[in-house]
């Protein structure tokens, strides 16, 4: 028969600071910063405080994140049967320690409003899900010392070196998390790896997105204007802005001033968390214009109403076409390469119509225009570039 007593799991859940009684000795703190752990007061049947007094003393049970309200109850019960026996708790509980994988879900968890979207929310925990908790997952959290991340990370250190920095570090991450709760004491395993060089030096080989040659895009554009599907607008607009997928298929019709003639991607769809400002120039335009009477809430619908086209789309349309060996990605690639070969754009002018920062923290904290009118030209000049093949102009 489970153990009743006051508290409910929604009240676990919501209830303010403070102490909060369950009965039977078992306490609910809340913290002032939200945190919730569990502790039991008992008195330990024959022993005396310093004053002559009865052992009465308080036991931490674990955080309720990790310990739900049953099993609270439950150690609660362990706790005061061990005190009426005469035995002190703290020297014979037999502590019951989550495993890696329950504390790395629960990390996980507790992050959620943190991640830039859900997809990266996922990757973390994949991350793990793949590395991680086949060779560690039901470990004892605080079981789990270098030989055991060595174990996680060996494998793929060398092949997969990205990944297993990544795994490394949220590794890391799930340890802290657990001493800063106790569940854990002493140094973090993989810092100690890291610092003792126990891992062979990996040379990082940079990724390149696989490109369209600048002098190719005039005649692929040409025929990728003649398609009518959603997706070869999406991509007609990617490649004249040189935007990220992520930051053209979320393109919402309030992100654009077109007084202006200015396109406002939000922090939130930019990999560097900041606004930044596209000037649209007549060709780009003239691919938004029509697709407005479709009054959607994206600019570039999908399948489903008011939702945006799929991540894949605009690959899968490159696909179609036959055009081999080329990303989506690729194409800031080729406007960065004609930027520089034949518009000799200033670097900083190129860098930021990309969306990169340019300079170190210093140099940007005084640099407060964006380039927006010098951007605008050199963008006017790859529409007149990229579209040239359709007016008859290239050859």
């Amino acid at each position: 028969m489970p153990i009743s007593g006051k508290l409910t799991k929604k009240l676990v859940e919501n209830l303010a600071p403070g102490r909060h009684g369950d009965g039977n000795g078992l306490y609910l703190v809340v913290d002032p910063s939200g945190a919730r752990r569990w502790i039991v007061r008992v008195v330990v049947k024959g022993q005396k405080n310093r004053k002559g007094g009865p052992l009465r003393t308080d036991f931490g049970l674990g955080g309720a994140d990790i310990v739900p309200l049953p099993q609270a109850r439950e150690r609660a019960l362990a706790y005061r049967r061990l005190a009426k026996q005469g035995l002190n708790p703290r020297f014979n509980a037999q502590k019951e320690v989550p495993t890696f994988e329950e504390v790395a879900r629960q990390v996980h968890f507790e992050r959620l409003p943190t991640w830039k979207n859900v997809k990266h929310g996922q990757q973390w925990l994949n991350t793990l899900r793949d590395y991680a908790f086949p060779k560690i997952g039901r470990m004892p959290i605080d079981r789990i010392g270098q030989p055991e991340v060595m174990m996680c990370l060996s494998p793929i250190w060398t092949e997969k070196h990205e990944t297993a920095k990544r795994l490394a570090q949220r590794i890391k991450t799930v340890l802290d998390v657990a001493r800063s709760k106790g569940l854990r004491s002493g140094e973090n395993p993989v810092a100690a790896i890291k610092e003792a060089g126990a891992l062979p030096k990996v040379k990082a080989r940079p990724v390149h997105h696989k490109a369209m040659h600048w002098k190719d895009v005039p005649g692929f554009y040409a025929v990728l204007s003649t398609k009518t599907a959603m997706a070869a607008k999406a991509l007609m607009f990617t490649c004249l802005t040189g935007a990220r997928t992520g930051e053209v298929l979320g393109m919402r019709w309030a992100e654009i001033d077109w007084e202006a003639g200015v396109w406002t991607c939000p922090p939130d769809r930019m990999k560097t968390s900041e606004v930044h400002r596209v000037p649209l120039t007549a060709a780009m335009t003239s691919i938004l214009e029509p697709l407005r009477a479709l009054q959607s809430d994206f600019v570039f619908e999908g399948q489903k109403r008011h939702q945006p086209l799929s991540n894949m789309s605009m690959l899968m349309l490159l696909r179609r076409m036959k055009i081999e060996g080329v990303t989506v990605h690729g194409f800031r690639s080729t406007f960065r390469d004609w930027a520089a070969e034949v518009a000799g754009a200033p670097r900083e002018v190129a860098e930021m119509s990309l969306a990169h920062k340019v300079g170190s923290d210093v140099e940007r904290a005084y640099a407060r225009s964006d380039l927006l009118d010098r951007r605008r030209a050199l963008m006017e000049a790859w529409s007149e570039f990229v579209t040239s093949a359709g007016r008859g102009e290239h050859g």
